[in-house]
């Protein structure tokens, strides 16, 4: 019974590191991004770019929050989603700079583009880097406000 118990305590600690850990740290950034683009393609939907890093509170913050906040069933619906690992600073670096995503201004940062791969939106100023202080309700103002403005462009 206490190997059991034991063994049990191991699953929890993976499972909880797993949910902890919402950015794939060995992911080859570029083709999620393709293989995205084309899925979104097909269902005629943007894709959001989500850069970030496992040890980021704000953004876990953000994932919990787009997947199970009040955010979730709007970008769900209307977005294809990738998340990037930005690791420390080291990691997918030129992914960001090619859509003028200046990281410097914290993370998490995302950047919304088009089926044609074109940038309709990009958090340039580190919109959501406080992503912990805007709380839930922040976070969908946010993510309403960005989308009723990126559907005049498309």
């Amino acid at each position: 019974m206490k190997i059991l118990h034991a063994l049990f305590f191991v699953f929890l600690a993976v499972a909880a590191t797993a949910a902890d850990s919402p950015y794939n740290e060995t992911a080859d950034a570029k083709l999620e991004i393709k293989q995205a683009l084309t899925q979104a393609s097909a269902a005629k939907t943007p894709v959001i770019v989500v850069f970030g890093a496992n040890w980021c509170g704000d953004c876990k913050m953000l994932d919990a929050a787009m997947k199970n906040g009040a955010s979730a069933p709007l970008l769900s619906r209307d977005f294809k989603i990738v998340k990037v690992n930005v690791g420390h600073f080291d990691k997918n670096l030129d992914v960001a700079k090619s859509y003028g995503l200046p990281l410097e201004k914290g993370i998490p940062a995302v950047v919304i583009i088009s089926i044609k791969n074109e940038v309709l939106y990009a958090t340039r100023e580190g919109e959501l880097a406080d992503a912990r202080k805007m709380g839930d309700t922040g976070i969908y103002d946010f993510f309403k406000r960005v989308t009723a403005s990126i559907g005049a462009k498309e």
